[in-house]
């Protein structure tokens, strides 16, 4: 005989016999006391059992709701993976409007799933580093083919969304790493936003690009990078932005004017070989680590506050 409810029964039938002969017994406790108090005795142990119950119930409930969960986070586990690889696979359809529908189901899954956002991220940053061509970066009079235009609002659409998942530039603690190595970018924002190490080597950078007020808390690379007009003058804006480990512009080609005015440079930097075609604005620049600048004409480094400042000549 295992069952808890049986075993219950027959100790509380057997106290409240046991209790009730031994007053019974006693000449100074009327009968009606003795029979209380034995079924008081015989209830406890009922309640004591009840209360094991209870308590197990509880427990096997618990459990399950443990399993339960467990099994919910599988299934989003697996229903994530299966949206991500579609929607990857969706990147390679000939239709535009299907790629973006890809692009925005990735950039849905960053939003609810923070664990996909670097990956998301590097899909994205992979797909800009295509190779692609419009007529008018040979000539800004020319226009494109449709197709090149087609191509060109997926891109400009996966640019937009690269600048949407990445953190403001307020926030703490690093921030998601890019590469776009080679890419062709245009319109390229990432203003007021905190990125970890940003890979633009070899970059084609048309029209504006915009770096202004952002935080990079990585290492930065502009290597052999160039700036050229697209719809709009290829302007290079990067003021108040603040680069915290090492900012590398080597060889970079500046064909319209560059503005990094109140920029704050805190770890190694360089712009030995960088070209500026145009205007160039350094105003308030602060460096205040191992510096290799060559910077251009009209621009030197004083020495200020531990660093140096950029001022004109």
């Amino acid at each position: 005989m295992r069952s808890p409810l049986l075993w219950t029964l027959i100790a509380s039938v057997a106290l409240l016999c046991g209790v009730g002969g031994w007053l019974l017994a006693d000449p100074a406790t009327s009968r009606s006391e003795a029979l209380k108090t034995a079924g008081l005795a015989g209830g406890a142990v009922v309640a004591l059992y009840a209360l094991w119950l209870n308590d197990r119930r509880r427990r096997v409930e618990e459990a399950r709701q443990v399993i339960e969960q467990q099994r919910h986070d599988v299934d989003r586990e697996r229903i994530s993976d299966e949206r991500f690889a579609k929607s990857v696979e969706l990147l390679g359809h000939e239709a535009d409007q299907v790629r973006v529908g890809a692009l925005h189901a990735l950039a849905g899954l960053a939003r609810t799933r923070p664990e996909y956002r670097q990956t998301v991220l590097d899909v994205l940053c992979s797909y800009l580093r295509r190779p692609f061509t419009h007529g008018r970066y040979d000539s800004p009079e020319k226009s494109g083919a449709p197709e090149e235009e087609r191509e060109l609002q997926v891109r400009l659409t996966a640019q937009r969304l690269i600048r949407d998942l990445l953190p403001p530039s307020d926030v703490d603690g690093p921030g998601p790493d890019l590469d776009l190595t080679g890419a062709v970018l245009e319109y390229f924002d990432l203003s007021r936003r905190r990125i970890g190490g940003l890979l633009l080597r070899h970059a084609s950078l048309y029209s504006s690009t915009n770096l202004s007020g952002s935080v990079f808390t990585g290492q930065a690379y502009f290597t052999a990078a160039g700036t050229g007009p697209g719809r709009l003058v290829g302007v290079f804006r990067c003021r108040n932005a603040t680069f915290l480990d090492r900012a590398w512009f080597s060889g970079t080609e500046f064909s319209e004017r560059a503005n990094f005015s109140h920029t704050t440079f805190a770890g190694p930097t360089t712009f030995k070989g960088a070209t500026f075609a145009k205007e160039v604005l350094f105003d308030g620049a602060a460096f205040s680590g191992p510096v290799e600048a060559a910077l251009p004409d009209g621009w030197k480094l004083d020495p200020q506050n531990g660093g140096y400042v950029a001022v004109p000549i």
